[in-house]
């Protein structure tokens, strides 16, 4: 049981990183919006904005990985780790948030590439709005891991 808790601690550690950089990233989009006639703050918040994507990218990869491990370890190590899913499907439903989740931060990271080239960025108010998305599939999210519905 003891190696159940790790994993998730970990896991939930991992998830936590990788959500202030999914609510983060767009934050800086909005800035280098706003900052289109400076340069020297618009590059310095281009690099911001590089070096938030990738360490969102490790924190999503070792979230996935201990994730991994929650949800299917108990096929590799019955005794250590409870099949915490059964035949219950509402991790179906987490997972599909989670891939929404994903799709939105591989979204923002693209705004980031295309404004690095020179591209134009969606209006700050349109990236204002869509920062407050996450927050809400967030939320699916939590609940269905505490309650269970189905």
């Amino acid at each position: 049981m003891m190696t159940y808790l790790w994993i998730k601690s970990f896991h939930l550690l991992f998830v936590m990183a990788w959500m202030a950089t999914v609510f983060y990233l767009p934050r800086i989009l909005v800035n280098i919006a706003e900052a289109a006639d400076e340069p020297a703050v618009r590059d310095r918040l281009v690099l911001m904005g590089r070096r938030l994507y990738r360490f969102g990218h490790n924190m999503f990869g070792m979230a996935f990985l201990f994730g991994l491990a929650l949800w299917q370890g108990w096929r590799v190590f019955p005794q250590a780790l409870p099949n915490v899913t059964a035949s219950l499907h509402w991790i179906d439903a987490k997972l599909t948030l989670v891939v929404v989740l994903l799709a939105y931060f591989s979204w923002t990271g693209r705004l980031l590439k295309r404004c690095e080239r020179g591209g134009a960025l969606p209006s700050s108010r349109t990236l204002r709005i869509a920062n407050e998305l996450p927050v809400l599939v967030l939320l699916g999210v939590i609940f269905l891991v505490i309650a269970k519905p189905f």
